[in-house]
């Protein structure tokens, strides 16, 4: 679900739990006006017993009370009433709340930020994207609404790592956790505690190698919880493996990152979502230009398109105010009721991967995607009707949302790209239908440049060379956005249907 949605939901659930305390407010408001009667009574009349036992009125109230009155305060099912309320907006709710698995995504995505942009834990924690640098911490952006996490905040996304057998996150994480939980009580809508965090904080770094601190985690952890026997068994373990292989005094333990499926490429494309690489400036290359452009279309005539050609190998054009907000809105909204989660080719069938991580709706017939299959038509010259080209897909990053290092063009025969019939994919046509505020830029890995997020402009590249073998340099990825709801378009147009709109060249290696 979106973080709109999530706000949404959970001003609801505020709603019922106003209404929860301020039934729980008048019926402890009736419960305190009942005590202070009762206690004025036994400050002032009772003080007299045998005056009491005389009259035969207070004799009455007396018994009353004590028969009827402190019954029905003491057998009240008010409260229950109340919370059973309060459990029942909750229950009414429930199917538009978060998942399991948004949670621990919304984890992985912070993970992910701290990889792919070098951002430190502990300004994460304190609500800063920073990154050191020459031994500085500096802010990489500073967002104009932030917040801090908890320990038990901290918990839960060294948790996640924990879960994944993935020690390089959870030491971190788990490290903040402790500091946090350390010195303050327990809340009641906390997860974990500060024993959790020690205990999952030990068994971490025994796993990354550092025996050492495992043993003096888990001797803390036993002066909170002297009869934990497992950690008791933990800690002669620990003892016993140091005994038998003592660590050296100026030994370091560097904490690694995990291997990943784009390991190889990896360290350019951080890079190029940090920065935009080696991307040349017009006024270094003059076969670089911007113009307005009408790709000869009576269409475009009275209103040319704002084309920037940004790279000539891979051949990569960004076309300026493409759509209107409000198309860009009104595609949005449409796809919305149909966000799924996006796949990605596997085999001949297609899977979610952990490497593209979105939601995406395939749009096929209305009067805005029929609009922007006309225009994309005009400025690119390709027929872009099915089955020559896929429908229109929207795609939505959420939380570090990203797609890492890929072609858009099959490389196996076997691809589910080549069950429409027409051939693989010759060119892309990427529309930009949000701004974000930070991160979210198009890196391509070869070509060692990268394009950022324009809004409302569109980004059009050819994946396939005239003699229909696959651009290497199209080697592309979909950078983690760091703030920001990003929103794109693509539509993938097909070799066959295009003969006469790009013609194979006299060259058989062009």
């Amino acid at each position: 679900m979106s973080v709109k949605q999530a706000v949404f939901a959970e001003r609801q659930l505020v709603d019922y739990l106003r209404i929860y305390l301020e039934q729980e407010i008048q019926r402890l408001d009736d419960i305190k006006r009942f005590f202070s009667r009762v206690t004025s009574l036994h400050s002032g009349i009772y003080n007299e017993p045998s005056a009491t036992i005389a009259n035969p009125i207070v004799a009455f109230k007396l018994v009353k009370r004590l028969t009827s009155e402190w019954m029905n305060v003491v057998n009240s099912n008010e409260a229950e009433e109340n919370i059973n309320a309060l459990r029942e907006g909750y229950r009414r709710m429930e199917g538009s709340l978060p998942t399991l698995e948004d949670l621990q995504g919304a984890a992985q995505g912070l993970m992910r930020l701290q990889d792919v942009y070098h951002l430190r834990v502990e300004g994460l924690v304190r609500g800063h994207f920073q990154r050191i640098t020459d031994g500085n911490a500096f802010d990489i952006y500073k967002p104009p609404v932030s917040d801090t996490l908890s320990g038990d905040d901290c918990f839960l996304v060294g948790k996640v790592a924990y879960d994944l057998e993935d020690y390089y996150h959870s030491v971190q994480w788990f490290e903040e956790a402790v500091h946090l939980f350390r010195g303050r009580e327990w809340s009641p809508e906390d997860e974990g505690t500060l024993e959790d965090a020690l205990d999952h904080l030990a068994f971490s770094h025994f796993k990354t190698g550092n025996i050492s601190y495992a043993l003096s985690l888990s001797q803390e952890l036993l002066l909170h919880d002297p009869m934990n026997s497992r950690v008791h068994f933990n800690v002669e373990k620990y003892e016993k493996l140091l005994d038998e292989s003592p660590p050296a005094t100026n030994q370091s333990l560097d904490l690694r990152r995990p291997d990943s499926t784009y390991l190889r490429t990896r360290n350019v494309y951080e890079k190029l979502c940090q920065t935009k690489g080696s991307q040349p400036k017009h006024f270094e290359n003059p076969r670089l230009f911007c113009d307005y452009f009408t790709n000869g279309n009576p269409g475009l005539l009275l209103q040319p398109i704002k084309r920037e050609l940004i790279s000539l190998q891979p051949y990569v054009v960004l076309f300026h105010s493409f759509v209107t907000r409000a198309e860009a809105k009104s595609i949005r909204e449409y796809a919305v009721p149909g966000l799924r989660r996006s796949v990605v080719a596997s085999g001949v069938n297609q899977a979610t991967a952990e490497y593209r991580i979105s939601k995406s709706a395939w749009l096929k017939e209305s009067a805005v995607v029929g609009k922007m299959d006309r225009r994309i038509s005009m400025v690119t010259g390709l027929n872009v009707q099915p089955p020559y080209a896929e429908y229109l897909q929207v795609v939505n990053y959420g939380i570090g949302g990203h797609y890492e290092p890929h072609f858009d063009h099959a490389t196996s025969d076997s691809s589910p790209l080549y069950r429409l019939k027409t051939g693989n994919r010759v060119a892309t046509f990427m529309i930009y239908l949000s701004s974000v505020e930070a991160g979210g830029f198009t890196a391509f890995i070869y070509a060692n440049f990268s394009v950022p997020v324009v809004e409302n402009g569109a980004l059009f590249w050819w994946n396939l060379h005239r003699n229909g073998q696959g651009n290497v340099d199209t080697l592309h990825a979909g950078c983690p956005v760091i703030v920001g709801d990003k929103w794109v378009a693509n539509k993938w147009v097909h070799e066959y249907g295009q003969e006469f709109q790009r013609r194979c060249s006299l060259n058989p290696e062009e």
